[in-house]
């Protein structure tokens, strides 16, 4: 489990404040959006998490034990994939670079690598170079990097702001698909309000800098989503338009779920399936 309290954070220590004591818990293997207005502290928030920068206030902690650095089961993916691979290294080498962390034998990063591509659906591709493959593949190379490492934790930032729409809903996929077999916690921090919805068990609202969490809206939607069948879900309109109006400054949610109290999506299913006659 992701806790975080009270978290607060100000650039160059006395400057003006980014985040401003700052709540939110995130049970292991929940897929949580994070939206907010432009500017309001999102990508601070997934640093802070990460070990990138040290907050100036608040606290921290992966599965009980405080962020102090860089954890060893976290990975992240961000938005600007060009910078994030090694143009020198083959697409094989680039995801299986990070496990050198995990003292796996080169047989065994060689062997990971190769399943992890597999997995996003590049099995061929572990022999080229990263300027070789169009900005939606470096994208999946990325992802496959971050799932050859097994984190318990995955933060995604922005991570599909810089590919077209056709290869951006065919990643989004690829993230719930990820998330339905790994069963990882994910963090994603996206603009895009329909994206929000469409990936998360949860959608959390920051609002103007500093950031707090404005609303945080469990997502009732099927955990096997379509593209086309599940924009078109009533429910998926209403909660769309709820969570674009929250972001552009409206009032909170009367009687908003709580973050503890949020499930996976698919796990409410499972419940009302087994409630009924039969089961």
């Amino acid at each position: 489990m992701l806790q975080i309290t009270g978290l607060t954070h100000s650039y160059g220590g006395d400057g003006p404040k980014v985040l401003d004591g700052l709540d939110l818990s995130v049970p292991d293997g929940q897929l949580v959006s994070i939206v907010g207005p432009s500017g309001c502290g999102k990508s601070t928030l997934l640093r802070c998490i990460a070990g990138l920068i040290q907050p100036t206030g608040g606290r921290l902690t992966l599965d009980g034990k405080p962020i102090n650095g860089v954890p060893d089961d976290l990975a992240v993916v961000f938005q600007d994939y060009s910078r994030s691979l090694f143009p020198w290294l083959s697409v094989r080498d680039n995801v299986a670079l990070p496990l050198r962390r995990r003292g796996k034998s080169r047989s065994e990063r060689r062997a990971a690598a190769e399943q992890a591509l597999e997995s996003v659906g590049l099995h061929d591709a572990g022999r080229k170079y990263p300027w070789q493959l169009s900005g939606g593949m470096q994208q999946r190379v990325s992802i496959a990097r971050a799932l050859a490492y097994r984190p318990s934790l995955l933060l995604m930032d922005e991570p599909f702001g810089s590919v077209d729409a056709q290869t951006r809903e065919d990643l989004e996929d690829l993230v719930l698909q990820v998330h339905r077999t790994e069963k990882m916690t994910i963090l994603l921090v996206t603009h895009d309000i329909d994206e929000s919805v469409y990936v998360g068990d949860r959608v959390v609202i920051l609002n103007r800098s500093p950031a707090r969490v404005h609303a945080d809206l469990p997502v009732g939607l099927p955990s096997v989503r379509d593209q086309i069948d599940t924009r078109g879900l009533p429910e998926f309109v209403k909660l769309r338009a709820e969570v674009g109006r929250l972001v552009r400054g409206g009032a909170r949610v009367p009687g908003a779920a709580p973050a503890a109290a949020a499930q996976p999506a698919g796990v409410a299913e499972a419940e009302g399936a087994a409630a009924k006659p039969g089961h």
